[in-house]
């Protein structure tokens, strides 16, 4: 379950909710910006809020937001209304895309793996799907998944970090600057600087990361703890190996031999 989202400069105090404000948004400007009360919750809980690049789209799961490569940087959204526009970014260093995140709850999209095919739908923040016509032109309107709500996401073989979106038309989500506001279109006929994105997502869901900090949790187990569950005092290189153990999924196979180590040691004294 996709858990409630945190924006760089938010205060880690739980604060009321606004009056007007359902689900974190309304249709004002000063609402759009707010999260619900329920953020402080994943602060609190020590979840890695952070937010990093999606490299391929296995990655590519729960928030994300679509960095433009336009100047100066933007980023996909959509309004209330299911509207969908380019955004301005605050949350970035240097300019650099790599390095964006949200201010806005309307420039996230929860990303979702299509059931029974390798696609990926987005669904913004009022509940809608992204969704682009045979157009190419987007909006978020609609509740459910169809083609047209269904995306691949290829990784670019020479730019590392960077995405490009197709459509079930064969046809690439680009950024035109035909007007003083960059515009997101669906028909481009092929992959350009223009259709080349950085998805950036939440830490606390690329599998990698994931199952990098799942792997150290299972590190954490104090000494007094491994000798409460073997029955006696435990030596510095036993202690070792069920560390690693634990690391490695052998623990209780471990743990037994060093149980029937200490038997042995017993009767030989």
């Amino acid at each position: 379950m996709v858990k409630p989202l945190s924006f760089k400069g938010d205060k880690k105090s739980k604060k009321r909710k606004a009056p007007g404000i359902e689900n974190g948004v309304n249709d004002g400007d000063d609402s759009s910006k707010a999260l619900t009360t329920t953020m402080a919750t994943t602060a609190a809980s020590g979840e890695d809020d952070s937010w990093v690049t999606a490299e391929a789209q296995s990655d590519i799961i729960g928030p994300i937001i679509f960095a433009l490569p336009s100047e100066p940087p933007t980023c996909i959204a959509c309004d209330a209304h299911g509207k969908v526009f380019t955004s301005e970014l605050e949350n970035i260093v240097d300019g650099d895309i790599a390095t964006a995140e949200p201010h806005d709850v309307r420039q996230v999209w929860v990303a979702t793996k299509v059931a029974g095919a390798e696609d990926i739908s987005f669904k913004g923040h009022h509940g809608r799907y992204l969704s682009c016509d045979k157009f190419g032109i987007l909006s978020a309107t609609r509740e459910a998944i169809s083609p047209e709500e269904s995306f691949i996401c290829i990784a670019s073989p020479d730019t590392p970090g960077t995405i490009n979106i197709q459509t079930q038309r064969d046809k690439f989500l680009t950024l035109t600057n035909d007007s003083k506001i960059p515009e997101i279109r669906g028909d481009a006929e092929s992959i350009s600087f223009n259709t080349t994105f950085r998805i950036r997502m939440q830490a606390r869901y690329k599998p990698r990361l994931k199952a990098n900090k799942e792997s150290r949790a299972r590190e954490k187990i104090s000494r007094k703890e491994l000798e409460e569950v073997v029955g006696r005092g435990l030596e510095d290189e036993e202690v070792r190996r069920l560390k690693k153990a634990r690391v490695q999924g052998d623990y209780h196979e471990a743990i037994l031999d060093v149980r029937v180590k200490g038997k042995h040691d017993k009767f030989a004294s």
